[in-house]
């Protein structure tokens, strides 16, 4: 989700001449684990970035729905320096066919990898192993 909402929030904000340096979204899901492919999961979405011109961009939303990695549905709120840029329901093309990567039809799966930082407080068996 956080890769699928960088690239069409990015593609907006260019596409309304706000001119994005960088952006970087990432999702959560409460205390739930990550959803497959398959599961339709209300994820907290927050993006932070960069204008060409040295403004910061914040967005902010919930994420219920990914399509073929080309459109997000939910609720979505860029800000650029503060003042709302933007404000939508769903962004990208929806009826659009799936990036390369999938199997050719609409609904297919793209494989996306995403890191989770975990804690070893939380997990002690994660502290870093002598020798490695």
């Amino acid at each position: 989700m956080a890769y699928t909402t960088d690239q069409t929030v990015t593609r907006e904000l260019n596409r309304q001449k706000a001119g994005v340096q960088w952006l970087t979204c990432n999702a959560t899901y409460g205390n739930r684990p990550t959803p497959t492919a398959t599961e339709n999961a209300v994820a907290e979405v927050t993006c932070t970035g960069e204008t060409n011109d040295g403004k910061d961009i914040d967005v902010n939303g919930k994420i219920t729905r990914v399509v073929n990695g080309q459109c997000v549905r939910g609720e979505l709120t860029a800000k650029i320096d503060g003042k709302q840029w933007f404000q939508v329901n769903g962004l990208g093309n929806c009826n659009a066919s799936p990036e390369p990567g999938g199997n050719g039809r609409p609904g297919a799966t793209v494989t996306v990898t995403v890191t989770e930082t975990v804690w070893c407080d939380k997990y002690p068996d994660c502290r870093p192993v002598q020798g490695k």
